[in-house]
Protein backbone atom coordinates (compact mmCIF):
# COMPACT_ATOMS: atom_id res chain seq x y z
CA UNK A 1 0.00 0.00 0.00
CA UNK A 2 1.73 3.15 -0.92
CA UNK A 3 1.92 5.89 1.85
CA UNK A 4 1.74 9.24 -0.45
CA UNK A 5 -1.41 11.25 -1.23
CA UNK A 6 -0.37 13.44 -3.51
CA UNK A 7 2.83 14.32 -6.04
CA UNK A 8 5.22 16.69 -7.23
CA UNK A 9 6.46 17.22 -10.40
CA UNK A 10 9.99 17.29 -11.16
CA UNK A 11 9.38 20.38 -13.41
CA UNK A 12 7.00 21.99 -10.30
CA UNK A 13 9.94 21.16 -7.44
CA UNK A 14 12.89 22.44 -9.78
CA UNK A 15 10.85 25.88 -10.00
CA UNK A 16 10.58 26.10 -6.35
CA UNK A 17 14.51 25.22 -5.46
CA UNK A 18 15.65 27.58 -8.22
CA UNK A 19 13.91 30.03 -6.07
CA UNK A 20 15.90 29.24 -2.92
CA UNK A 21 18.33 32.16 -3.36
CA UNK A 22 20.96 32.92 -0.72
CA UNK A 23 23.28 35.83 -0.59
CA UNK A 24 26.97 35.09 -2.24
CA UNK A 25 29.49 33.29 0.13
CA UNK A 26 31.44 35.61 1.65
CA UNK A 27 35.59 35.32 2.02
CA UNK A 28 36.40 32.32 3.84
CA UNK A 29 32.90 31.11 4.11
CA UNK A 30 32.09 27.55 2.52
CA UNK A 31 29.36 26.40 0.64
CA UNK A 32 27.62 23.03 1.01
CA UNK A 33 27.94 19.79 -1.46
CA UNK A 34 25.85 19.49 -4.32
CA UNK A 35 23.80 16.88 -2.71
CA UNK A 36 23.42 18.64 0.78
CA UNK A 37 22.03 21.84 -0.86
CA UNK A 38 19.59 20.02 -2.46
CA UNK A 39 18.75 18.10 0.35
CA UNK A 40 18.56 21.28 2.45
CA UNK A 41 16.73 22.77 -0.41
CA UNK A 42 13.99 20.32 0.14
CA UNK A 43 13.90 19.94 3.43
CA UNK A 44 12.61 24.13 3.64
CA UNK A 45 9.80 23.35 1.55
CA UNK A 46 8.63 20.68 3.19
CA UNK A 47 9.04 22.94 6.29
CA UNK A 48 7.05 25.69 5.07
CA UNK A 49 4.40 23.58 3.75
CA UNK A 50 5.52 24.59 0.57
CA UNK A 51 5.56 20.87 -0.33
CA UNK A 52 3.21 19.21 1.01
CA UNK A 53 3.89 15.83 3.95
CA UNK A 54 3.11 12.76 1.94
CA UNK A 55 3.83 14.08 -1.43
CA UNK A 56 5.77 11.82 -3.82
CA UNK A 57 8.96 13.02 -5.25
CA UNK A 58 9.89 12.65 -8.72
CA UNK A 59 12.31 10.34 -9.47
CA UNK A 60 16.04 10.32 -9.51
CA UNK A 61 16.31 10.69 -13.01
CA UNK A 62 13.56 12.86 -13.49
CA UNK A 63 14.75 15.32 -10.90
CA UNK A 64 18.12 15.66 -12.19
CA UNK A 65 17.36 16.56 -15.65
CA UNK A 66 14.91 19.46 -14.46
CA UNK A 67 17.78 20.78 -12.36
CA UNK A 68 21.08 19.85 -14.40
CA UNK A 69 22.55 18.26 -11.80
CA UNK A 70 23.72 13.99 -11.54
CA UNK A 71 21.39 11.37 -10.99
CA UNK A 72 24.25 10.80 -8.04
CA UNK A 73 23.67 14.01 -6.75
CA UNK A 74 19.73 13.51 -6.11
CA UNK A 75 20.70 10.35 -5.02
CA UNK A 76 22.84 11.37 -2.71
CA UNK A 77 20.07 14.15 -1.57
CA UNK A 78 17.41 11.51 -0.93
CA UNK A 79 19.67 9.53 0.71
CA UNK A 80 20.36 12.24 3.23
CA UNK A 81 16.87 12.98 3.56
CA UNK A 82 15.73 9.60 4.47
CA UNK A 83 18.23 9.62 7.19
CA UNK A 84 16.95 12.76 8.55
CA UNK A 85 13.46 11.79 8.64
CA UNK A 86 12.14 13.54 5.72
CA UNK A 87 11.67 11.51 3.37
CA UNK A 88 10.60 7.44 3.46
CA UNK A 89 10.32 5.62 0.37
CA UNK A 90 9.28 1.70 -0.59
CA UNK A 91 10.52 -0.42 -3.55
CA UNK A 92 7.42 -0.20 -6.18
CA UNK A 93 6.38 3.23 -4.98
CA UNK A 94 8.64 5.78 -4.74
CA UNK A 95 9.79 8.18 -2.02
CA UNK A 96 7.30 10.60 -0.17
CA UNK A 97 8.37 13.43 2.05
CA UNK A 98 7.73 13.46 5.57
CA UNK A 99 8.70 14.92 9.09
CA UNK A 100 10.76 12.99 11.50
CA UNK A 101 8.95 11.89 14.83
CA UNK A 102 8.46 14.89 17.52
CA UNK A 103 8.31 17.58 14.95
CA UNK A 104 5.13 19.17 14.31
CA UNK A 105 3.51 19.36 10.89
CA UNK A 106 4.37 22.48 9.16
CA UNK A 107 1.91 25.54 8.92
CA UNK A 108 0.50 25.82 5.16
CA UNK A 109 -1.06 29.40 6.50
CA UNK A 110 -0.02 31.72 9.25
CA UNK A 111 -1.69 30.07 12.21
CA UNK A 112 -1.03 31.77 15.45
CA UNK A 113 1.35 30.00 18.30
CA UNK A 114 -0.70 28.12 20.91
CA UNK A 115 -0.52 30.46 23.96
CA UNK A 116 1.76 28.37 26.39
CA UNK A 117 4.87 28.85 23.46
CA UNK A 118 4.36 32.72 23.72
CA UNK A 119 6.39 32.70 26.71
CA UNK A 120 10.10 31.75 24.71
CA UNK A 121 9.02 32.41 21.34
CA UNK A 122 8.10 35.67 19.75
CA UNK A 123 5.53 35.37 17.46
CA UNK A 124 5.70 37.57 14.11
CA UNK A 125 3.58 35.08 12.00
CA UNK A 126 -0.14 36.18 12.87
CA UNK A 127 -0.81 40.20 11.85
CA UNK A 128 -3.76 40.24 15.04
CA UNK A 129 -3.34 41.91 18.05
CA UNK A 130 -5.20 41.69 21.25
CA UNK A 131 -8.89 42.48 21.79
CA UNK A 132 -9.49 46.02 22.95
CA UNK A 133 -10.10 46.33 26.37
CA UNK A 134 -13.64 47.52 27.43
CA UNK A 135 -14.94 47.33 24.22
CA UNK A 136 -15.28 43.84 23.52
CA UNK A 137 -16.36 42.92 27.58
CA UNK A 138 -18.95 45.76 26.93
CA UNK A 139 -20.27 44.46 23.46
CA UNK A 140 -20.41 40.91 24.55
CA UNK A 141 -22.28 41.83 27.33
CA UNK A 142 -24.89 43.99 25.50
CA UNK A 143 -25.38 41.30 22.98
CA UNK A 144 -26.45 39.46 25.92
CA UNK A 145 -29.47 41.79 26.67
CA UNK A 146 -30.33 41.15 23.03
CA UNK A 147 -29.96 37.65 22.74
CA UNK A 148 -33.74 36.35 24.28
CA UNK A 149 -35.81 37.41 21.44
CA UNK A 150 -33.31 35.29 19.22
CA UNK A 151 -33.13 32.48 21.44
CA UNK A 152 -36.95 32.10 20.85
CA UNK A 153 -36.50 31.39 17.74
CA UNK A 154 -34.34 28.17 15.46
CA UNK A 155 -30.94 30.59 15.23
CA UNK A 156 -30.35 30.25 11.56
CA UNK A 157 -29.98 33.03 9.61
CA UNK A 158 -28.22 32.36 6.21
CA UNK A 159 -27.86 35.85 5.07
CA UNK A 160 -27.01 37.01 8.37
CA UNK A 161 -29.59 39.05 11.67
CA UNK A 162 -31.10 41.83 9.70
CA UNK A 163 -30.17 44.43 11.94
CA UNK A 164 -26.99 43.54 11.72
CA UNK A 165 -27.53 43.43 7.47
CA UNK A 166 -29.49 46.83 7.45
CA UNK A 167 -26.57 48.65 10.11
CA UNK A 168 -23.40 47.44 7.71
CA UNK A 169 -25.48 48.32 4.68
CA UNK A 170 -26.12 51.80 6.70
CA UNK A 171 -22.68 52.33 6.92
CA UNK A 172 -22.02 51.97 3.52
CA UNK A 173 -24.46 54.29 2.40
CA UNK A 174 -22.73 56.70 5.38
CA UNK A 175 -19.66 56.34 2.90
CA UNK A 176 -21.36 57.64 0.03
CA UNK A 177 -22.28 54.03 -1.56
CA UNK A 178 -25.80 54.10 -1.39
CA UNK A 179 -26.79 50.11 -0.25
CA UNK A 180 -29.36 47.99 0.90
CA UNK A 181 -29.75 45.35 3.73
CA UNK A 182 -30.15 42.86 0.38
CA UNK A 183 -27.23 43.42 -0.95
CA UNK A 184 -25.18 42.43 2.26
CA UNK A 185 -24.46 38.91 3.46
CA UNK A 186 -22.89 38.38 6.98
CA UNK A 187 -20.43 35.81 7.07
CA UNK A 188 -17.98 33.72 9.47
CA UNK A 189 -14.85 36.13 9.12
CA UNK A 190 -13.75 36.97 5.97
CA UNK A 191 -11.94 34.54 4.98
CA UNK A 192 -15.17 33.19 4.90
CA UNK A 193 -16.42 35.16 2.57
CA UNK A 194 -13.78 34.84 -0.06
CA UNK A 195 -14.02 31.32 0.17
CA UNK A 196 -18.51 31.83 -0.34
CA UNK A 197 -17.02 33.67 -2.97
CA UNK A 198 -14.65 31.83 -4.82
CA UNK A 199 -17.04 28.38 -4.46
CA UNK A 200 -20.18 30.51 -6.43
CA UNK A 201 -17.66 32.00 -9.32
CA UNK A 202 -14.45 29.92 -9.44
CA UNK A 203 -14.93 26.16 -9.81
CA UNK A 204 -11.68 23.82 -10.05
CA UNK A 205 -9.17 24.90 -12.74
CA UNK A 206 -10.65 28.42 -12.79
CA UNK A 207 -8.09 31.14 -13.39
CA UNK A 208 -7.94 33.79 -10.12
CA UNK A 209 -5.97 36.69 -10.90
CA UNK A 210 -3.84 37.97 -7.16
CA UNK A 211 -1.98 40.62 -6.77
CA UNK A 212 1.95 39.48 -6.08
CA UNK A 213 2.61 39.52 -3.04
CA UNK A 214 -1.04 39.07 -1.78
CA UNK A 215 -2.15 37.41 1.38
CA UNK A 216 -0.73 33.87 2.49
CA UNK A 217 -4.22 32.60 3.64
CA UNK A 218 -5.92 33.66 0.97
CA UNK A 219 -3.63 31.82 -1.51
CA UNK A 220 -4.16 29.14 0.26
CA UNK A 221 -7.54 28.96 0.27
CA UNK A 222 -8.29 29.67 -3.76
CA UNK A 223 -5.16 26.64 -4.48
CA UNK A 224 -7.11 24.31 -1.92
CA UNK A 225 -10.26 24.94 -3.42
CA UNK A 226 -8.35 23.90 -6.70
CA UNK A 227 -7.70 27.47 -8.51
CA UNK A 228 -5.24 28.58 -11.23
CA UNK A 229 -3.58 31.22 -10.01
CA UNK A 230 -2.27 34.18 -12.38
CA UNK A 231 0.07 36.86 -10.25
CA UNK A 232 0.32 40.48 -11.19
CA UNK A 233 3.22 41.98 -9.76
CA UNK A 234 2.65 45.04 -7.25
CA UNK A 235 4.15 48.25 -8.44
CA UNK A 236 7.38 49.41 -6.81
CA UNK A 237 7.27 50.23 -3.25
CA UNK A 238 3.66 51.83 -1.76
CA UNK A 239 2.39 53.36 -4.90
CA UNK A 240 -0.28 50.78 -5.08
CA UNK A 241 -1.14 48.40 -8.53
CA UNK A 242 0.75 48.09 -11.74
CA UNK A 243 -1.97 49.08 -14.16
CA UNK A 244 -0.13 48.17 -17.52
CA UNK A 245 0.16 44.42 -16.07
CA UNK A 246 -3.19 44.11 -14.95
CA UNK A 247 -5.18 45.54 -18.00
CA UNK A 248 -2.60 42.48 -19.46
CA UNK A 249 -3.46 39.99 -17.45
CA UNK A 250 -7.30 40.55 -17.53
CA UNK A 251 -7.18 40.82 -21.27
CA UNK A 252 -5.10 38.03 -21.95
CA UNK A 253 -5.58 35.66 -19.03
CA UNK A 254 -9.12 36.17 -18.93
CA UNK A 255 -9.52 35.52 -14.99
CA UNK A 256 -12.99 34.47 -13.78
CA UNK A 257 -11.69 36.49 -10.88
CA UNK A 258 -9.59 38.89 -9.53
CA UNK A 259 -8.70 39.23 -5.69
CA UNK A 260 -7.21 42.43 -4.56
CA UNK A 261 -6.31 44.57 -1.32
CA UNK A 262 -6.21 48.09 -2.26
CA UNK A 263 -6.08 49.33 1.63
CA UNK A 264 -3.07 49.06 3.07
CA UNK A 265 -2.19 45.82 1.16
CA UNK A 266 -1.21 42.93 2.98
CA UNK A 267 1.81 42.52 2.95
CA UNK A 268 3.10 45.45 1.23
CA UNK A 269 1.18 48.30 2.87
CA UNK A 270 0.55 49.36 -0.29
CA UNK A 271 -2.74 51.96 -0.23
CA UNK A 272 -4.29 52.59 -4.21
CA UNK A 273 -5.40 55.60 -5.27
CA UNK A 274 -8.54 56.84 -6.75
CA UNK A 275 -7.59 56.53 -10.04
CA UNK A 276 -6.16 53.68 -10.00
CA UNK A 277 -9.37 52.01 -8.39
CA UNK A 278 -11.37 53.55 -11.18
CA UNK A 279 -9.11 52.12 -14.21
CA UNK A 280 -9.06 48.85 -12.31
CA UNK A 281 -12.72 48.67 -12.07
CA UNK A 282 -13.32 49.49 -15.69
CA UNK A 283 -10.46 46.89 -16.69
CA UNK A 284 -12.26 44.65 -14.81
CA UNK A 285 -15.47 45.50 -16.10
CA UNK A 286 -14.27 44.80 -19.71
CA UNK A 287 -12.67 41.77 -19.42
CA UNK A 288 -15.82 40.58 -17.49
CA UNK A 289 -13.73 39.66 -14.55
CA UNK A 290 -15.37 39.57 -11.27
CA UNK A 291 -13.37 42.20 -8.92
CA UNK A 292 -13.36 40.75 -5.28
CA UNK A 293 -11.87 43.60 -3.03
CA UNK A 294 -10.93 42.90 0.40
CA UNK A 295 -11.17 46.18 2.65
CA UNK A 296 -10.70 44.36 6.00
CA UNK A 297 -7.36 47.13 6.84
CA UNK A 298 -9.09 50.27 5.89
CA UNK A 299 -10.11 51.54 8.71
CA UNK A 300 -6.48 51.26 9.88
CA UNK A 301 -4.83 53.85 8.43
CA UNK A 302 -1.82 55.20 11.21
CA UNK A 303 -0.56 58.52 10.69
CA UNK A 304 -2.43 61.94 10.56
CA UNK A 305 -3.17 63.48 7.23
CA UNK A 306 -3.96 60.42 5.64
CA UNK A 307 -6.66 60.91 2.78
CA UNK A 308 -8.46 57.31 2.23
CA UNK A 309 -9.65 57.07 -1.13
CA UNK A 310 -13.51 56.42 -2.09
CA UNK A 311 -14.10 52.32 -1.67
CA UNK A 312 -13.51 50.40 -4.62
CA UNK A 313 -17.51 49.47 -4.84
CA UNK A 314 -17.92 52.90 -5.39
CA UNK A 315 -16.56 52.90 -9.30
CA UNK A 316 -18.71 50.22 -9.82
CA UNK A 317 -22.36 52.07 -9.34
CA UNK A 318 -24.58 49.58 -11.54
CA UNK A 319 -22.57 46.93 -9.12
CA UNK A 320 -21.96 44.52 -11.59
CA UNK A 321 -18.32 44.16 -11.65
CA UNK A 322 -17.29 44.35 -7.84
CA UNK A 323 -17.75 42.44 -4.67
CA UNK A 324 -16.64 43.68 -1.17
CA UNK A 325 -15.22 41.77 1.34
CA UNK A 326 -14.68 43.17 5.15
CA UNK A 327 -14.74 42.46 8.23
CA UNK A 328 -14.26 43.07 12.08
CA UNK A 329 -10.99 40.64 12.59
CA UNK A 330 -8.54 43.32 11.61
CA UNK A 331 -9.86 46.65 12.83
CA UNK A 332 -11.25 45.27 16.24
CA UNK A 333 -10.14 41.70 17.27
CA UNK A 334 -9.07 38.58 15.29
CA UNK A 335 -11.38 36.29 17.76
CA UNK A 336 -14.82 38.37 16.65
CA UNK A 337 -14.78 36.01 13.60
CA UNK A 338 -17.58 38.26 11.72
CA UNK A 339 -17.26 39.15 8.27
CA UNK A 340 -19.60 40.65 5.22
CA UNK A 341 -19.92 40.81 1.18
CA UNK A 342 -21.38 43.60 -0.37
CA UNK A 343 -22.42 42.67 -3.87
CA UNK A 344 -25.38 43.31 -5.90
CA UNK A 345 -29.09 41.30 -4.64
CA UNK A 346 -28.68 38.84 -7.04
CA UNK A 347 -25.16 37.85 -6.07
CA UNK A 348 -26.34 38.03 -2.52
CA UNK A 349 -29.26 35.39 -2.80
CA UNK A 350 -26.85 32.94 -4.94
CA UNK A 351 -24.55 33.35 -1.99
CA UNK A 352 -27.15 33.10 0.78
CA UNK A 353 -28.42 29.85 -1.39
CA UNK A 354 -24.94 27.92 -1.89
CA UNK A 355 -24.24 28.47 2.03
CA UNK A 356 -27.06 25.71 2.80
CA UNK A 357 -24.47 23.18 1.87
CA UNK A 358 -21.68 24.93 3.81
CA UNK A 359 -22.20 26.32 7.46
CA UNK A 360 -25.39 27.45 7.31
CA UNK A 361 -24.53 30.94 8.90
CA UNK A 362 -22.81 32.54 11.31
CA UNK A 363 -22.84 33.04 15.37
CA UNK A 364 -25.82 34.85 16.41
CA UNK A 365 -23.92 36.23 19.61
CA UNK A 366 -20.97 37.60 17.74
CA UNK A 367 -23.55 38.94 15.35
CA UNK A 368 -25.43 41.05 17.96
CA UNK A 369 -21.78 42.00 19.75
CA UNK A 370 -20.43 44.02 16.29
CA UNK A 371 -24.05 45.50 16.09
CA UNK A 372 -24.14 46.77 19.23
CA UNK A 373 -20.25 48.56 18.70
CA UNK A 374 -21.96 49.98 15.68
CA UNK A 375 -25.24 51.13 17.38
CA UNK A 376 -23.10 52.19 20.13
CA UNK A 377 -20.26 54.57 19.16
CA UNK A 378 -18.15 50.95 21.03
CA UNK A 379 -16.74 50.46 17.43
CA UNK A 380 -15.32 54.23 16.56
CA UNK A 381 -13.53 53.67 19.97
CA UNK A 382 -12.29 50.66 20.28
CA UNK A 383 -10.53 51.29 16.23
CA UNK A 384 -8.91 54.41 17.29
CA UNK A 385 -7.53 52.24 20.38
CA UNK A 386 -5.91 50.03 17.68
CA UNK A 387 -4.82 52.60 15.59
CA UNK A 388 -2.81 54.17 18.32
CA UNK A 389 -1.71 50.45 19.73
CA UNK A 390 -0.99 50.10 16.17
CA UNK A 391 1.04 53.37 14.73
CA UNK A 392 2.97 52.67 18.45
CA UNK A 393 4.27 48.90 17.33
CA UNK A 394 4.91 50.01 14.19
CA UNK A 395 7.41 52.88 15.00
CA UNK A 396 8.95 50.53 17.51
CA UNK A 397 9.62 47.85 15.12
CA UNK A 398 10.87 50.50 12.88
CA UNK A 399 13.61 51.62 14.78
CA UNK A 400 14.86 47.97 16.11
CA UNK A 401 14.94 46.44 12.31
CA UNK A 402 16.81 49.76 11.28
CA UNK A 403 19.64 49.58 14.08
CA UNK A 404 19.99 45.35 14.24
CA UNK A 405 19.91 44.98 10.68
CA UNK A 406 20.88 47.81 8.77
CA UNK A 407 21.77 46.18 5.15
CA UNK A 408 16.99 45.28 5.61
CA UNK A 409 15.13 47.30 3.36
CA UNK A 410 11.54 48.43 3.30
CA UNK A 411 8.93 51.33 3.38
CA UNK A 412 6.69 52.39 6.33
CA UNK A 413 3.23 52.28 5.27
CA UNK A 414 0.81 54.71 6.69
CA UNK A 415 -1.46 52.46 7.58
CA UNK A 416 -2.26 48.32 7.90
CA UNK A 417 -0.53 46.05 9.89
CA UNK A 418 2.85 45.43 8.25
CA UNK A 419 6.02 45.74 7.27
CA UNK A 420 7.33 43.95 3.98
CA UNK A 421 10.98 43.83 4.38
CA UNK A 422 14.05 43.14 1.48
CA UNK A 423 16.42 40.88 3.61
CA UNK A 424 19.40 41.91 1.93
CA UNK A 425 20.04 38.77 -0.42
CA UNK A 426 19.13 35.99 2.42
CA UNK A 427 16.87 33.52 2.27
CA UNK A 428 13.56 34.36 3.93
CA UNK A 429 12.93 30.40 3.58
CA UNK A 430 15.65 29.87 6.16
CA UNK A 431 15.23 33.04 7.88
CA UNK A 432 12.07 31.60 9.46
CA UNK A 433 13.78 28.23 9.92
CA UNK A 434 16.33 29.73 11.66
CA UNK A 435 14.00 32.19 13.59
CA UNK A 436 12.46 29.22 15.28
CA UNK A 437 15.74 27.79 16.69
CA UNK A 438 16.25 31.35 18.27
CA UNK A 439 12.93 32.40 19.48
CA UNK A 440 11.22 34.40 16.76
CA UNK A 441 8.76 32.98 14.58
CA UNK A 442 8.69 34.91 11.07
CA UNK A 443 6.47 34.16 7.92
CA UNK A 444 8.76 34.29 4.34
CA UNK A 445 7.75 35.77 1.46
CA UNK A 446 7.51 32.80 -0.75
CA UNK A 447 4.29 32.49 1.78
CA UNK A 448 2.79 35.03 -0.21
CA UNK A 449 3.84 34.72 -3.82
CA UNK A 450 3.08 32.01 -6.22
CA UNK A 451 5.37 29.29 -7.23
CA UNK A 452 8.70 30.39 -5.28
CA UNK A 453 8.45 34.26 -5.91
CA UNK A 454 9.77 36.52 -3.13
CA UNK A 455 12.55 34.03 -1.72
CA UNK A 456 14.45 37.56 -0.44
CA UNK A 457 11.71 38.83 1.75
CA UNK A 458 9.76 38.22 5.30
CA UNK A 459 6.89 40.21 6.35
CA UNK A 460 6.92 41.83 9.86
CA UNK A 461 3.57 42.58 11.57
CA UNK A 462 3.37 45.71 13.93
CA UNK A 463 2.05 42.93 16.46
CA UNK A 464 4.92 43.90 19.39
CA UNK A 465 6.35 46.96 20.79
CA UNK A 466 8.09 48.29 23.27
CA UNK A 467 10.67 45.87 24.79
CA UNK A 468 9.38 42.99 22.69
CA UNK A 469 9.94 44.76 19.42
CA UNK A 470 13.59 45.40 20.73
CA UNK A 471 14.21 41.91 21.41
CA UNK A 472 12.59 40.59 18.32
CA UNK A 473 14.83 42.33 16.43
CA UNK A 474 17.71 41.20 18.18
CA UNK A 475 16.78 37.57 17.60
CA UNK A 476 15.93 38.15 14.03
CA UNK A 477 19.77 39.42 13.84
CA UNK A 478 21.00 36.08 15.60
CA UNK A 479 18.46 34.36 13.02
CA UNK A 480 19.82 36.33 10.31
CA UNK A 481 23.29 35.28 11.47
CA UNK A 482 22.59 31.45 11.36
CA UNK A 483 22.26 31.70 7.80
CA UNK A 484 25.04 33.69 6.84
CA UNK A 485 27.17 31.22 8.51
CA UNK A 486 25.43 28.32 6.48
CA UNK A 487 23.83 26.62 10.16
CA UNK A 488 21.75 23.46 9.31
CA UNK A 489 21.28 22.37 12.74
CA UNK A 490 21.24 23.24 16.69
CA UNK A 491 21.79 26.79 16.71
CA UNK A 492 21.25 29.07 19.60
CA UNK A 493 18.94 28.36 22.53
CA UNK A 494 15.66 30.11 22.38
CA UNK A 495 15.46 32.83 25.77
CA UNK A 496 12.27 33.55 27.52
CA UNK A 497 11.21 36.60 27.24
CA UNK A 498 8.64 37.91 29.50
CA UNK A 499 6.99 41.46 28.37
Amino acid sequence: MTQWTSAMGAAQLARLLNSQQDRPAGPGTRRPPAYRALADGIRLLVLEGRVPVAARLPAERELALALSVSRTTVAAAYEALRTEGFLESRRGAGSWTAVPAGNPLPARGLEPLPPEALGSVIDLGCASLPAPEPWLTRAVQGALEELPPYAHTHGDYPAGLPALRSMIADRYTARGIPTMPEQIMVTTGAMGAIDAICHLFAGRGERIAVESPSYANILQLMREAGARLVPVAMAEGLTGWDLDRWRQVLRDAAPRIAYVVADFHNPTGALADDDQRRQLVEAARSAGTVLVADETMSELWLDDGVEMPRPVCGFDPAGSTVITVGSASKAFWAGMRIGWVRAAPDVIRSLVAARAYADLGTPVLEQLAVNWLFNTGGWEQAVAVRRAQAQENRDALVTAVRRELPDWEFEVPRGGLTLWVRTGGLSGSRLAEMGERVGVRVPSGPRFGVDGAFEGYVRLPFTVGGAVAEEAAVRLAAAARLVESGATGGGETPRTFVA
